[in-house]
């Protein structure tokens, strides 16, 4: 059994993609159901077998809704979200996602209503899937050496060939026919190219994500907001005014002034306070803390101080307690897919950081335990993984990578190894960093030529893609201006100057995105799969439920955060150590989906705790 889906006024019209595999779009006759029953049709299909994969315009749009309802559901393919990898990937067939003449602004804008919740950006939507179907892309992975074999594969296959099911409601600018149309669009677009395999985990992943970024916000983070409030005070002073200052900023800043001898001094206008630092001979390009602390004039450690504590009171200060947290939990906004290489972003309330003088203020549920975990140098281990890099993978088997690296002897220090990485991932050519690479390029030569030629194909502006099969962008109109520019009879060394700049910062972009994608590929199988464990660990009793945490995860253990490299997960007590086991058997099994029997491996820091603070 298989359903699309799509409508329009109050009803929701579901197609049977099964059945109409083969069938022209003009004689499908979808089954019709009413919006309100919509919640029930799901759950009825959700708990047959198999369980349907639903196809659908925008997991936003849809979720929010069911979950409120305590409706869960296995698997999804988000359709706006797989466009835009699709629209994208040079291991795709984007032609196929326009035949018939369709618009691609009909797939590219996320413009559909949230239920109470902002719009999201564009492509922040998602899908689940179930690791089952997807199994042989490790083996295919494995079998091919680098997984670009150009075969369609079972995983291809798999990702759509069991049950399928998708939906449209008002104010869905896609009908259900729509809808349809575009998942086999995107399927033709998706099988039989090289990297099928991957391409499809990745359409998988992706939605994953956007299902567990619902889920997060409907189950939230446990916050206590009497925890944070006496932070504020402790660190701000008492709650001012409005528009007052807390008192311990007005005096950082009273401080300042008088240090620089301008007591109507505005300091949160960066070219004034330039001007007065400079007339006091502090010369600095910005006030960035780091360029302040080179110097020692009396006005640096109040301005310091002022600065750390208007970020606080700018980030998550009342105003931000009162929007963000309510019922003790912080549920913010992530957006799957929000940046380029595919990290996620956040379209309020901050989810991609939690202050660490905050933390104490995330606690349990009575009766409930919180697991913090991340991952130990994930994308150095991912460069390794993706080079086959056996040396740089033997540095970090069951130990810290960068001590690995000093035991290898690229470089002499801890501290050095991890300069020499970031500066071989992020491309630095200067300084300590600088210095240091040309020691990795003889010690790791195959990790070092992964994103050395990275480097070069952005250089000469030429794109590149992540192990799963996002493309990155290509270069802006601006950048061919200036290359072509350099190279005109009457170019001077000003345009030479700023054709060679401009190489060098995309091929800098171009040298990270490979890793920095990867590794966030790395992280959606990792929850995708920990999400599903976490499912079959079952519910507790009513007793031992966390109502705030909604009618879908009062009783079970589920994520709630997400944040790159580490995952906080919110699960009873009876149920803390069978979570934890699926936390670490998730991260293995992450490592074997995406690398086959590579020999790298993802140790986790593991904390188990009532409070954010103890761990």
């Amino acid at each position: 059994m298989g359903w699309a889906a799509g409508g329009t006024g109050r009803n929701v019209a579901l197609i049977d993609t099964d059945a109409a595999s083969g069938v022209a779009d003009s004689a499908i006759e979808p089954a019709v159901v009413p919006l309100a029953q919509l919640g029930a049709a799901i759950a009825e299909r959700e708990a047959g077998t198999p369980r349907p994969r639903w196809v659908w315009s925008d997991t936003e749009h849809w979720y929010p809704e069911l979950l409120a309802a305590g409706i869960r559901i296995e698997r999804c393919h988000d359709l706006r979200l797989c466009h835009a990898i699709l629209h994208g990937s040079v291991l795709a067939a984007p032609a196929t996602l326009h035949q018939g003449g369709v618009e691609s602004s009909t797939w590219d804008a996320t413009n559909l209503p949230a239920p109470n919740a902002p719009p999201p950006p564009p492509h922040a939507a998602a899908a689940l899937f179930d690791l089952d179907d997807l199994a042989p892309v490790a083996a295919a992975v494995e079998a091919s050496g680098d997984g670009i074999d150009g075969s369609e594969g079972r995983a291809a296959s798999g990702a759509v060939g069991s049950s399928q099911a998708s939906a449209q409601r008002e104010g869905d600018p896609a009908d259900a026919h729509e809808s349809f149309a575009e998942w086999h669009r995107q399927m033709a677009a998706s099988t039989g190219v090289p990297g099928a395999d991957r391409l499809k985990l990745l359409l998988a992943a992706e939605s994953a994500g956007a299902l567990i970024a619902a889920e997060m916000r409907a189950g939230g983070l446990p916050w206590r907001a009497e925890v944070h409030e006496q932070i504020l005070s402790d660190v701000l002073g008492p709650r001012p005014q409005p528009g007052a200052l807390p008192e311990r900023m007005e005096r950082a800043a009273a401080l300042t002034r008088a240090a620089l001898g301008e007591p109507g001094l505005h300091l949160d206008s960066q070219p004034r306070l330039l001007r007065a630092l400079h007339r006091n001979g502090v010369f600095v390009e910005s006030t960035n803390r780091w360029l302040l602390r080179e110097h020692t004039h009396p006005a640096i450690e109040p301005l310091l101080e002022y600065k750390k504590l208007s970020r606080l009171l700018s980030a998550n200060g009342w105003a931000w307690l009162e929007e963000w947290v309510h019922d003790g939990r912080f549920r913010p906004t992530f957006v799957p897919g929000g940046v380029v290489t595919g990290r996620w972003a956040s379209s309020g309330g901050g989810a991609l950081q939690i202050p660490k003088q905050l933390r104490a203020a995330v606690v349990a549920d009575p009766g409930w335990a919180l697991i913090i975990a991340d991952v130990a140098q994930l994308e150095p281990r991912v460069l390794a993984a993706m080079a086959r890099d056996r040396s740089m993978a033997k540095a970090g088997n069951g130990t810290d990578l960068y001590a690995g690296i000093v035991a290898s002897g690229a470089v002499d220090t801890r501290e050095h190894a991890k300069l020499a990485v970031l500066g071989a991932m992020y491309g630095a050519t200067t300084g300590e960093s600088g210095r240091l690479v040309p020691q990795l390029r003889r010690v790791f030569p195959d990790a070092m030529k992964l994103v050395d030629d990275a480097a070069r194909a952005g250089e000469r502006g030429d794109t590149v893609t992540t192990w799963l099969g996002r493309s990155s962008p290509p270069p802006s109109p601006r950048w061919h201006e200036a290359q072509a520019a350099a190279t005109q009879p009457d170019a001077d060394t000003a345009d030479e100057r700023r054709a060679r700049q401009a190489a060098r910062d995309r091929g800098r972009f171009t040298r990270n995105f490979v890793v920095q994608g990867t590794a966030a590929e790395w992280s959606l199988c990792w929850m995708a799969d920990l999400r599903l464990r976490l499912d079959q660990l079952g519910t507790v009793g009513a007793a031992s439920g966390a109502p705030r945490s909604g009618a879908a995860f009062s009783q079970r253990p589920h994520l709630a955060f997400f944040l790159h490299d580490e995952i906080i997960v919110h699960t009873p007590l009876e149920r803390v150590d069978a979570a934890a086991t699926a936390v670490r058997e998730a991260a293995a099994s992450a490592g074997r989906l995406l690398f086959g029997g590579f020999p790298v491996d993802f140790p986790l820091e593991l904390r188990v705790g009532h409070s954010s603070d103890e761990l």
